[in-house]
């Protein structure tokens, strides 16, 4: 049945190449409807509390939590006045709050509260806070900063986002364009023909360009998979259509006789399940972030792995009717190899292979215990380092006005006197420098038909009472946390199970509180299913052992690394690495022992493992050289601390799992051989 698919495929290539011409252009199209959300927030589960209270309070009023603070330096208070007349003025900001919202600003400010005063009005900075509608972030931000000129500030979780919006697109096109420049390169090293390298590229593009075309099924994508996607299918199927390629050549030298067609169809047969069980445990790998309660995972793993499965078909169908469109213009252009031989390499291997594999057994435990002990960031509040601009003013706003954020408390309507001995409670928190609510700023005892109804409309609607609170705390971190959990315990007592609570620092408690319970799901699927994989295609129980341990032991590693460093690391990019490395890197370990195993049916144990070092290094060595230096790029390249902590995690992952796949791994398997190799076969007969 598979000869005669293949056989059809190479029959019709006219057809299959015009079918993939025309799904690539429409994919061009299909590209550029497809949204990317750069908010983090929004990935939380929909039942997540703080989900629940943003779409109650959204439900119930007009304008959202306050996200952005502006900071103008050198104004007095009349034109601080201007200012917010201007900045409320700007489409897209729903509302402005200053020191005249909670101060009679025409009596002279020495004669009032000087905390208050101060946290809005210091050293002849006025501090807005600003509240900016999501679906016109972008444009609105943009104004707020046309407006009070590069020598002020704008900080918040709006301005991060729009910050991201904007430098994503531009970082992920440059990355790309290097990336490609290296894989052209590596290509040209390792391949014997000049024409070679352009082919690989051109399947590979066509299955990038399908894979972000067909992302239009999820209507939007998050600003990580928009990220990071294509360039990690890029790494991690970069070999199959090589691997083909190489089947082709093989086949015609052995059957000089036959037709290219002929011998397309026996390199399709022969090669189909190496590049199956690679791209399969690299699926599976991917999937297991779709058990993620943080839907970034999801989302994430699911375009990934349908990358792969994208480039699995593009492999099977569009490169063999490329290939054979253009294997004259490969043979005019066949040179000989460009890389030396690694025999040397392998004898070396074969030589250091039990220390090393004794140096990994001494990492394993210290590496695993390292990598569970790192201190964390959950949220976006550290995404932007003070390298940036947006760093630099919320250093800069922090200075002079400290830390600050706003937690939204809703409550049922009525009952104001259960209201003020919740604002008192409140008020004795600490970390609260000032409420906005009906029963501060109206008075519990004055009548709702009093209260002038735009003002009214603010602090009550739709059967509930907002209570506004200003703290003076980060929105993540312990102190943050600890804060969210006092307020919300505070709540309770006055209002058992019947309030909401929402804000910047809220949903980022309830993040950490998310996806923290995904980790211990998420690995243990990922590994699993790849050592059941691994089950199912060797038949023995040692072997697959063997393997995802050395490559588990890679990603330990790597995770360590922040730790004995003294880093923080991005939850989030700890969660993907942990699946992405195990299902990219796999491969490596998986093609190591098939040829071991290949070369032990006519060579001694060292002698094999010095031939399987010496067959699979140029292999191993491009994917695992193209992985690391595409993260890297993301590394170097993304203002965004988040990606470009999650590029170094996989540039540092990839050297390591190939470090240990050429180092360590031959000592395990030549230790296991007796296991492994039930018995030395005898050399086949010609």
């Amino acid at each position: 049945m598979m000869k005669r698919f293949y056989t059809a495929i190479v029959r019709r290539r006219r057809l299959v190449l015009a079918v993939f011409v025309l799904a690539a252009v429409l994919s061009v199209f299909a590209v550029r409807q497809v949204k990317v959300d750069y908010d983090i927030n929004d990935y939380l589960p929909p039942e997540s509390p703080s989900t629940t209270a943003i779409e109650v309070m959204n439900g119930a009023f007009t304008g959202g939590i306050p996200n952005m603070r502006v900071m103008v330096r050198d104004v007095t208070v009349p034109q601080a006045l201007e200012y917010k007349e201007k900045l409320a003025a700007i489409d897209g900001v729903s509302s402005v709050a200053w020191l005249d919202d909670s101060l009679d600003v025409t009596v002279p400010l020495q004669m009032q509260d000087t905390a208050a005063v101060e946290s809005y009005y210091k050293d002849g900075c006025a501090l807005f806070t600003v509240t900016v509608e999501d679906e016109k972030r972008l444009e609105a931000v943009a104004a707020v900063r046309d407006l009070i000129g590069e020598g002020n500030a704008l900080e918040g979780a709006a301005v991060s986002t729009a910050v991201a919006t904007n430098s994503t697109v531009t970082e992920v096109a440059k990355i790309a364009a290097i990336a490609v420049v290296y894989v052209l390169f590596i290509l040209i090293l390792t391949t014997d023909s000049w024409a070679e390298p352009l082919l690989v590229l051109t399947g590979l593009g066509a299955a990038i360009l399908l894979n972000n075309g067909t992302n239009l099924i999820f209507g939007t994508i998050s600003f990580v998979t928009n990220a990071a996607g294509s360039i990690l299918q890029l790494a991690v199927s970069l070999d199959y259509s090589v691997f083909l390629i190489h089947r082709f050549a093989e086949c015609r030298a052995e059957n000089p006789d036959a037709s290219p067609e002929e011998c397309m169809v026996d390199a399709l047969c022969r090669s189909t399940g190496s590049i199956l069980s690679s791209g399969l445990t690299t699926v599976i790998g991917f999937l297991a972030l779709v058990l993620m309660q943080f839907q970034i995972g999801p989302d994430l793993g699911l375009a990934l792995a349908k990358g792969v499965v994208l480039s699995l078909v593009t492999v099977f169908t569009f490169m063999p009717a490329l290939t054979l469109a253009a294997y004259q213009w490969m043979d005019k252009t066949h040179h000989k190899p460009l890389l030396p031989s690694f025999d040397k390499f392998g004898r070396f291997v074969a030589r250091i292979m039990l220390p090393m594999a004794l140096v990994l057994v001494m990492l394993m435990v210290p590496s695993y215990l390292a990598s569970n002990s790192n201190q964390y960031y959950y949220g976006a509040a550290h995404m932007f380092g003070e390298n940036t601009r947006l760093g630099a003013d919320t250093a800069a706003i922090e200075e002079t006005f400290g830390r600050s954020d706003t937690y939204v408390v809703l409550v049922p309507e009525g009952d104001t006197a259960t209201q003020q001995k919740l604002s008192d409670a409140l008020h004795a928190i600490p970390e609260v420098t000032g409420i906005l609510s009906y029963v501060d700023n109206a008075g519990a005892s004055i009548p709702p038909e009093f209260v002038p109804g735009d003002t009214l409309g603010l602090l009550v609607s739709g059967g509930y009472t907002r209570m506004v609170l200003t703290v003076d705390a980060d929105t993540e971190g312990d102190g943050a946390f600890a804060l969210v959990e006092r307020v919300r315990a505070t709540v309770q007592q006055y209002y058992p199970d019947n309030y909401y609570l929402a804000g910047q620092g809220v949903s980022t408690y309830d993040l950490m509180d998310t996806i923290t319970a995904d980790m211990v799901k998420v690995n243990l699927l990922a590994i699993g299913a790849v050592f059941l994989i691994l089950l199912l295609m060797k038949r023995q129980l040692l072997l697959p052992v063997i393997l995802v341990l050395s490559i588990e032991t890679a990603i330990w590693i790597n995770l360590a690394i922040p730790y004995f460093w003294g880093q923080y690391v991005f939850y989030i990019a700890y969660l993907i690495i942990s699946s992405v490395q195990l299902g990219a890197t796999v491969d490596y370990a998986i093609l190591f022992s098939d040829r071991y195993q290949e070369f032990r049916e006519t060579l001694g144990r060292k002698e094999a493992v010095a031939a399987t070092v010496s067959a699979v290094t140029t292999s191993v060595s491009t994917t695992g050289s193209a992985m690391a230096v595409v993260g890297f790029l993301m590394g170097a390249i993304s203002t965004n601390q988040l990606l470009g902590q999650l590029g170094n995690f996989l540039g540092v992952g990839s050297l390591v799992s190939l470090a240990i796949v050429l180092s360590a791994l031959p000592g395990f398997l030549y230790l296991a051989d007796p296991l492994i190799i039930k018995k030395k076969r005898q050399p086949k007969e010609a």
